[in-house]
């Protein structure tokens, strides 16, 4: 395709387009006001699901982030006072978290909010369409996992020639 040809396709609105666009507006949406899946307001969240406390290394599991990343969040609600720290009195190698009575609050709050978003986010919309929503997200979804596990397919294929050996 040509440069011009390529210009002209971008001019125009399709429905895919306007969906994509959409489905970025509710993204950056969800992170903002819903607190993402890996933050702070989610860490919080997940503690407080679990009785105030769990091993790091659950906590690993249940979160969409990097040990790192992770460990960095963990520092900043130690230092804001909201959990603590401790060696697991079972396995002095691991650690232990726990949520202070000000992060127990906090969790609280942040889950209160959560669930008046959920009342309120798809109020438009009728109880069926919000199932039939709820399907057509969810294939799609599972469809763009398929492209993602395709394109990660080809990513580490390539750079291997037909004697398969590393370029």
């Amino acid at each position: 395709m040509t440069d011009t040809e390529l210009r002209a396709s971008l001019a125009g609105s399709t429905a895919a387009r306007r969906l994509l666009h959409d489905l970025g507006y509710f993204g950056h949406f969800l992170h903002v006001h819903a607190g993402g899946r890996n933050g702070k307001q989610h860490i919080l969240a997940v503690l407080f699901q679990n009785d105030g406390h769990m091993a790091q290394s659950d906590l690993a599991k249940q979160s969409c982030v990097t040990s790192a990343a992770l460990s960095e969040v963990i520092a900043k609600l130690e230092a804001e006072g909201l959990i603590i720290r401790t060696r697991s009195a079972s396995d002095g190698r691991s650690l232990d978290i726990e949520l202070t009575q000000a992060g127990a609050d906090k969790a609280a709050e942040i889950i209160s909010a959560k669930l008046r978003f959920e009342e309120e986010a798809f109020a438009c919309l009728s109880d069926d369409e919000v199932e039939q929503l709820s399907d057509m997200i969810s294939r799609l979804a599972a469809h763009w996992a398929e492209i993602d596990a395709r394109e990660r397919e080809a990513a580490t294929g390539q750079g291997v020639r037909n004697t398969g050996k590393e370029v």
